[in-house]
């Protein structure tokens, strides 16, 4: 199968197209960095420099193959930046390139959340995007992804933990959430595109439960802090954290709002009705590649 993967060489994008070149399939991968041309074409794939707001780019590089799997990704430090506008003006040029180009098979990568525009914060704009997608013909087969909060994540945490010895969010308690790796992420999406393309589906993809007690007590077992603590602040403390790095205003709230609806719960109202299988990368597996990366 000759499949187009977008999202560069990111913590699913890469272990993706390693895995389905390692199956058999013509991959491209696209990627707006010239610097990245080497070390994807050292993976066996075809690299296209080039970027998402370019609809004549995409629906070049989409001709000619059979499958495409579609991601959105934004920086946050941007105080000028719009990622609503941008997120929507995104699926549109996917959506439009996938039509010009004659694609029928899509995989999309979504998020837990994006069953609402209501609620969830910053996950709204999946939401949009799944409507977006939805909006093609219904002869083209799409495919949405939508995996957990992700383990790698976690690695912001690290100036906080090096300077106060603590994690510091606006939820966590004694409860368990779930918790993805991108490497299961991966192995979930190159599943789907082995699998029929028959109908439009949904599928939730989670690695493993654990409360913020134990990601503390593991992560700090991990790094040898043995006394490392969560330590859950107002919606407000966290917000003023989040402005004081310069985080966008505009993202700062909806980041905040995201994760006050996992500490309510709410978030996870339409995977607890569609609960997947965990995939194979535990927590305790993540706490040796967080150490790894702690201790550099």
């Amino acid at each position: 199968m000759k499949i187009v993967v977008t999202g560069s060489l990111g913590n699913i994008s890469r272990p993706l197209a390693e895995e389905l070149i390692a199956k058999g399939n013509s991959v491209t991968v696209i990627s707006s960095s010239p610097e990245k041309q080497k070390e994807i074409e050292s993976l066996g794939a075809k690299a296209a420099i080039g970027t998402m707001e370019d609809v004549a780019f995409l629906t070049e590089t989409f001709k000619g193959a059979d499958a495409v799997y579609c991601m959105e990704t934004f920086g946050f430090f941007n105080p000028d930046f719009d990622y609503l506008q941008y997120i929507d003006q995104i699926a549109h040029n996917y959506k439009d390139a996938i039509e010009a180009s004659a694609i029928k098979k899509v995989i999309h990568l979504s998020s837990i959340g994006a069953h609402t525009s209501e609620g969830v914060g910053i996950l709204k704009f999946h939401h949009s995007a799944e409507r977006i997608m939805n909006q093609l013909p219904e002869d083209i087969i799409i495919k949405f992804i939508r995996p957990v909060g992700f383990y790698v994540n976690l690695f912001g945490q690290i100036p906080t933990i090096k300077s106060q010895g603590i994690i510091v969010s606006n939820f966590g308690n004694q409860e368990k959430e779930p918790w993805v790796s991108p490497y299961d992420i991966a192995d979930v999406i190159a599943e789907e595109f082995r699998l029929p393309f028959d109908h439009r589906k949904i599928r939730y993809v989670a690695s493993d439960a654990v409360s913020a007690i134990e990601i503390a007590e593991t992560l700090g077992k991990a790094i040898e802090q043995p006394h490392l603590k969560w330590v859950t602040v107002t919606d407000e403390e966290y917000l003023d954290g989040l402005l004081n790095i310069g985080m966008n205003k505009q993202i700062a709230e909806d980041y905040v709002a995201m994760q006050a609806a996992q500490r309510t719960g709410s978030i996870y109202q339409d995977f607890n009705k569609h609960k997947p299988t965990f995939g194979k990368v535990k927590f305790s597996d993540f706490a040796k590649e967080f150490a790894a990366i702690y201790n550099k």
